[in-house]
């Protein structure tokens, strides 16, 4: 049978163990899965739609391992505060006043649509009424990892962590049988949640293979509250609780020592590491490095728009790739096709959703994204990867394809009304400026 689609392209990125950058490469898509990848000049195969891609690069779609996708509404409300400030005198209340069922929604198309246009097919978000936000992604035909939060204390979203932990499984029970839809469980953060939540969490994960996710050492006054309530660290803790494991992905690790290595080691946990955040609320640096060369899986995420301000996971790819270098001291650390594999098969793997996506492999699904290479400030080009990875290769992204399906084609949204997006937006600034 005749695929769904074939695309020539100039260069191909799979992502997959032992692959580098091949060039003159063809992927085929049948039923919204990779169903061929071979040298174009040796693929005879026929499709119901050709694209030849002759200045493109072709590789997974990023994904975006953490962000908080409705907080787009809230962009730029309050820059320039350390992270406590922002939070507990400005976001709680704001999110105490106007969080919604149609809040989350809205917010959420706004952010998918940014995601789209730079190349991101899979983002994991950690927000309140996350069943909305799951229906904004299917309706846009985004892929999604939902982490509903978990918390002690009372929002306009539920009153105690049972009654979150109730929601959750709720979110679970209505769309765990959404293809593009991955349901998660969010704890907030160790100093948000008391340990029986946090036992009964783990209990849940482990008996419905939810993956989980938390932020975590995210400050040093966060670590040194820890260590003077309780007389330990905050993985030590979660370790001890039986909490860590292969299903969790850690949020920001700023702070750590080599006791925090290994007990990722040891329990097989991730990190998701979002530089832009973190620099922008002087949180501190996660050694990226570091955690690579102890064998922890990292991922890239940004983090919500309020507190980076933009959704550009390509930009965030070289902030973290930079950064690294700069905090190894070591010009060679998070090499070009490291940082892109943080970004699409790491991501995927600190999800729990390598099976499905983050690399071009026969079976997989065609989450993909093709991006323009002959544009003037990327030209001459010697190395794609590198080239991906240090110019600012997002804005000329002109196809993005979930399941085979292209929600961003020739640079245009097609699952998306821009112009409604951008109403609402400028609706909700107006209604939140009073």
């Amino acid at each position: 049978m005749a695929a769904d689609l074939r695309i020539d392209a100039r260069w191909v990125l799979p992502m997959s163990e032992g692959t580098g950058v091949l060039e003159n490469y063809t992927v085929l898509v049948t039923d919204g899965k990779v169903s061929g990848l071979c040298p174009t000049s040796e693929c005879t195969e026929e499709a119901g739609e050709t694209l030849r891609l002759t200045e493109h690069a072709v590789l997974p779609g990023y994904i975006n391992a953490h962000g908080h996708a409705a907080m787009a509404l809230f962009r730029g409300m309050a820059d320039d505060l350390p992270l406590m400030t922002w939070l507990e005198q400005h976001i709680w209340p704001a999110e105490g006043q106007w969080v919604s069922s149609g809040f989350v929604y809205d917010g959420t198309q706004l952010a998918i649509a940014e995601m789209l246009r730079c190349g991101t097919t899979t983002f994991a978000d950690m927000y309140f009424y996350s069943g909305d936000s799951i229906q904004a992604s299917l309706d846009a035909g985004m892929r999604t990892v939902s982490f509903t939060p978990v918390l002690d204390f009372p929002t306009n979203f539920a009153q105690n962590a049972d009654e979150y932990i109730r929601k959750t499984m709720d979110v679970h029970a209505k769309y765990r049988h959404q293809a593009l839809a991955h349901i998660g469980i969010g704890p907030h953060a160790p100093y948000t949640v008391s340990d029986e939540p946090l036992k009964e969490i783990t209990t849940i994960a482990n008996q419905t293979g939810m993956p989980v996710q938390i932020h975590l050492h995210e400050t040093a006054f966060e670590v040194a509250q820890s260590i003077e309530q309780r007389g330990q660290r905050p993985t030590e803790r979660l370790a001890e609780l039986g909490f860590l494991n292969e299903s969790v992905s850690c949020v920001h690790m700023t702070q750590i020592d080599d006791t925090d290595i290994h007990i990722l080691q040891q329990t097989g946990a991730s990190v998701v590491h979002c530089p832009e955040s973190n620099l922008k609320l002087a949180s501190g640096f996660c050694p990226v490095q570091k955690l690579m060369d102890a064998g922890v899986t990292v991922a890239i995420g940004t983090d919500g728009a309020a507190s980076n301000n933009d959704l550009n996971i390509q930009g965030e790819i070289k902030t973290a790739a930079m950064l690294a270098k700069a905090v190894a001291g070591n010009a060679a650390a998070l090499p070009a096709m490291t940082a892109l594999k943080a970004a699409t098969i790491d991501g995927a793997k600190a999800l729990r959703i390598d099976e499905f996506t983050g690399s071009i492999e026969i079976g997989k699904a065609a989450d993909l994204q093709a991006v323009r290479m002959n544009n003037l400030p990327q030209l001459p080009l010697y190395d794609a990867a590198s080239q991906l990875v240090y110019t600012d290769s997002s804005r000329m992204t002109e196809y993005t394809w979930v399941a085979g399906k292209a929600l961003l084609k020739a640079g245009q949204l097609s699952t998306l009304n821009e112009d409604q997006l951008i109403a609402r937006a400028v609706q909700w600034q107006q209604k939140i400026s009073k």
